[in-house]
């Protein structure tokens, strides 16, 4: 018999941290409502949920390598905006920001979601954070949930 095995979003019981940047505010502050919104909708009670602010998107790896250490939390969600200016700044921060975060998932063994925007405006960034395109701290959030769901079935003994 084949198994087929796929994340749900059913967050009760899981106990999630969330890593948001200060900076770029206006974006991000939006991506936690989202992010927090889609939490709450797949049954992860306020109570099993942490927020920890960071200066900026560059933080956000060693905060989230230091959450999964803890193993106070089954998933962890990152969120930022890192819009481009006129100089490379841009590309260094998006990439290391991307780099490690997916390095502390695939080295800690917790589910990260990466909700960080990499835009070229600032309009961008509002439409991506409760605009026209959504709000990528729901989508992202939703998805970690589903990944902690199917990394704990994968866990289980039966």
């Amino acid at each position: 018999m084949v198994m087929d095995l796929e994340g749900r979003p059913e967050g009760h019981g899981l106990r999630v941290a969330v890593a948001v940047s200060r900076f770029n505010a206006f974006a991000t502050d939006r991506l936690l409502a989202g992010a927090r919104e889609a939490l709450a909708k797949c049954g992860v009670a306020d109570q099993d949920v942490t927020v920890v602010r960071v200066p900026g998107a560059f933080e956000l790896p060693l905060v989230a390598a230091t959450l999964a250490e803890s193993a106070k939390y089954d998933a962890l969600v990152c969120l930022g905006a890192v819009i481009k200016g006129e100089t490379a700044h841009f590309e260094y921060i998006s990439s290391e920001a991307s780099a490690g975060i997916a390095a502390v998932a695939r080295e800690k063994g917790v589910p990260v979601g990466f909700g960080v925007l990499t835009t070229y405006t600032r309009e961008q960034a509002i439409e991506r954070s409760g605009g026209a395109v959504g709000n990528r701290g729901y989508d992202v959030a939703l998805a970690t949930v589903e990944m902690a769901d199917l990394i704990r079935q994968l866990r289980s003994p039966d």
